[in-house]
């Protein structure tokens, strides 16, 4: 399936894995870029020496395009982005709009620059800026999210810019790809989907919670960081929401910033920089603050180490209708046997002689005149 979005970026399938943290590592990564889709490695939670060695071991273990995804705003973005240069890989995507100046620099090395964004203004923001496609993604999408459903947001901004628009939030399967390439987009990215395949390397007893949740399960809360975050309802956090444990959070927070400004290489003035870049405005508590600058470790615990009572554990909605576990491969190979089948069955579906539909398209209003019908010549 040709789109504009494997003309732009070399692969088969118009199907990308989203760079989620903890999750989107060189085995999740090889094994989509290896299917035909893009995937798209998470750089957030690794430090510039990991970044590199997880792209150089994708690009020892196949030679199909591969994206990194990186955060916008944190302190060595510039860093990030000379080591996707150097490496020579084929896309850039960014978590949060970014600055003039990266799109500039990646454009000139030749990097793909592909943005995610939540809102019309912020497309047509880095389209001006000179990005090359985006990532829309409707509110049910997981993760720091929006409010404004993919079926209402993805039609605005493929009316809004002239790049292709891939569609996130709410997508698995081929049913959904056909309409999002309906709506005009020239793809979709799955995020929840990926993580729940045989090749991501979340445990097991992770996969067993999201596979075991109802729509009831999945919820969009501020509790965590202050930030509208799409997750699996946890004991963590219904605490959070109900507003016990708060001195708890607070000490928790604590000690996981300390343990990750350890991971890191971050000073704490560092930390609480990055965690101050992420309230956007919003008024956060010390608690949430340290939160928001720790938030890795807080998927971590859940995404690497299996600490469901512990961790938070980001959800598209869309983890209410995912009950297996394929590998990558079939999970590619699926989705493009589902997008082939619904299409067959809607150029199949009956439809009515030319002379009906011309006098449906043009119904007696009762205004006093008759429509006239178009003639087959003149249709």
């Amino acid at each position: 399936m040709r789109t504009a979005l494997t003309d732009l970026v070399g692969v088969r399938h118009p199907i990308v894995q989203t760079g989620m943290g903890w999750v989107a590592g060189p085995r999740l990564v090889t094994a989509t870029a290896r299917a035909g889709a893009l995937g798209i490695l998470a750089s957030a939670t690794m430090t510039p020496e990991q970044l590199r060695s997880a792209v150089r071991e994708v690009r020892l273990r196949t030679e199909a395009p591969f994206g990194v995804n990186l955060r916008a705003d944190a302190g060595d973005a510039r860093e990030r982005v000379r080591i996707i240069v150097e490496e020579g890989v084929r896309v850039a995507s960014f978590a949060l709009a970014p600055s003039r100046e990266l799109v500039a620099e990646l454009k000139d090395a030749g990097v793909v620059v592909v943005p995610s964004v939540g809102a019309r203004r912020h497309a047509e923001k880095v389209a001006a800026w000179g990005a090359d496609a985006v990532i829309v993604q409707g509110g049910e999408g997981g993760g720091h999210t929006g409010d404004v459903a993919t079926t209402v947001l993805l039609p605005q901004v493929v009316d809004a810019v002239d790049i292709p628009v891939v569609a996130a939030g709410g997508f698995h399967d081929g049913r959904g790809l056909v309409a999002a390439l309906a709506f005009g987009a020239a793809g979709v990215a799955m995020g929840t989907r990926f993580l729940l395949t045989s090749d991501s390397t979340v445990p097991d007893a992770v996969k067993a919670r999201y596979l075991a949740a109802t729509a009831k399960d999945i919820t969009l809360t501020r509790a965590v960081d202050g930030l509208p975050h799409r997750m699996l309802r946890t004991e963590m956090v219904a605490e959070l929401e109900g507003g016990a444990g708060r001195l708890r959070a607070l000490y928790g927070a604590v000690r996981r910033a300390s343990r990750f400004r350890r991971l890191s290489g971050l000073s704490w003035p560092g930390m609480v920089r990055d965690g101050l870049a992420m309230r956007h405005g919003k008024e956060l508590s010390w608690s949430q603050v340290l939160l928001a600058a720790n938030t890795p470790m807080l998927l971590r615990a859940a995404m690497v180490e299996g600490r469901t009572d512990l961790g938070i554990m980001a959800s598209g909605q869309v983890a209410a209708l995912i009950e297996d576990l394929p590998s990558v491969a079939g999970l590619v190979e699926r989705v493009m046997a589902d997008a082939e089948g619904t299409c067959a069955a809607l150029r199949a579906m009956p439809r009515p002689p030319l002379e009906d539909r011309a006098a449906r398209s043009s119904p007696d209003l009762g205004l006093g005149t008759t429509p006239a019908t178009s003639s087959p010549s003149g249709a």
